[in-house]
């Protein structure tokens, strides 16, 4: 078999994923099992083969780097140029995904401060960044996570938006496990509240939850915006009002079964 030879940009990228991890003192087997994933899959990536998106966007969540920085040196895509060249001009995402076009939609591009109740907490909420960007390579509406106090759940996806609902689809799908977002539109406050659906883990066993959820656009997110905001926490009655009001406003509704 013909020895694998990676480009140079990407192997400028395992350069730096190699650094994370000895700077962290991480073996293949432990970012494996953090990024949830089988260690012959880092192998793979260290050795410079073709691994998927999600892959990467696990990897770079637990060693804490930059994924966009790294994806584009792992496909050895330009980051500089007019991103009209790039193709997402005037391409509509798929039709299953809405048939949106970036131009109907650029105005959800940007970051979001996101907030939900604990699932395990009391009084408790988990704050954390979303950013939403547009992706040429696959034209539609792409959110990421970041700043999660639980890293190695954070979550990337895509965006659908039905042509005739009020609400927003944010959907992310690995390994056949699916978590969706469903949330207002952007409002003339800078808001999108719904409710999330997805699975938790309590002792030994993962189990479906909802909660309601916002996010609150924003021009920067801050260290001491985002984490586990429990009581006496500056910001705890500014995130429980927001979610007060999520359900207060009938943007979401938890039904509870009958006495």
């Amino acid at each position: 078999m013909p020895e694998h030879n990676p480009p140079n940009s990407r192997t400028a990228a395992i350069a730096k994923i190699r650094t994370a991890m000895i700077e962290q003192k991480m073996t293949q087997a432990e970012l494996a099992d953090n990024a949830c994933c089988h260690e012959k899959t880092v192998q793979n990536l260290i050795a410079g083969r073709p691994v998927r998106d999600q892959t990467l966007f696990d990897v770079c969540s637990v060693l804490g780097l930059e994924f966009e920085t790294i994806r584009t040196a792992w496909s050895g895509a330009s980051v500089s140029g007019p991103m009209e060249l790039k193709g997402e001009g005037g391409l509509a995402a798929p039709v299953y995904m809405g048939a949106y076009t970036k131009a109907a939609v650029d105005h959800y591009i940007g970051t979001y401060l996101t907030i939900r109740p604990s699932f395990a907490k009391p009084d408790v909420y988990v704050a954390f960044r979303t950013d939403i960007i547009w992706d040429p390579d696959w034209p539609s509406l792409l959110f990421e996570e970041s700043d999660r106090p639980d890293v190695a759940y954070q979550h990337r996806g895509r965006i659908y938006v039905p042509a005739s609902s009020m609400f927003l689809h944010l959907v992310s799908l690995t390994k056949g496990a699916m978590r969706m977002v469903m949330v207002s539109q952007l409002d003339q406050t800078g808001h999108m509240r719904g409710i999330i659906t997805t699975l938790n883990k309590q002792g030994a066993m993962l189990i479906p939850v909802a909660s309601p959820i916002v996010y609150a656009l924003t021009d920067s997110v801050t260290k001491d915006d985002v984490g586990e905001i429990g009581p006496g926490h500056q910001a705890h009655e500014k995130y429980a009002k927001l979610i007060r009001e999520t359900a207060d406003d009938a943007y979401a509704k938890l039904i509870s079964p009958a006495p």
